[in-house]
């Protein structure tokens, strides 16, 4: 059987753990709005999928980012200008 290597990386663990548990941690990044996302799936025909992604390619936006603005203008947030 061979010896397993003794190779410390990303998961080693401190040598003063005392001291890591003490460590003052560094503050959380400062929230984004696009960073929080939810997914949604919906079920279109593989033509409206073709022309989305090609309306997507031809105005130089992932699909994503055209689906997001669209969603925005058609439901916008209470108190915001539908235009």
């Amino acid at each position: 059987m061979s010896k397993r290597p003794n190779a410390r990386g990303f998961a080693a663990r401190p040598a003063d753990a005392d001291g890591w548990v003490k460590a003052v941690a560094a503050p959380p990044p400062e929230p984004v709005a696009d960073a929080f996302t939810a997914r949604l799936t919906i079920d279109v025909t593989p033509e409206q999928r073709g022309r989305i992604k090609i309306a997507a390619f031809q105005r130089g936006v992932t699909v994503a980012e055209m689906l997001r603005d669209l969603l925005a203008r058609e439901f916008p947030m209470a108190g915001e200008d539908p235009s």
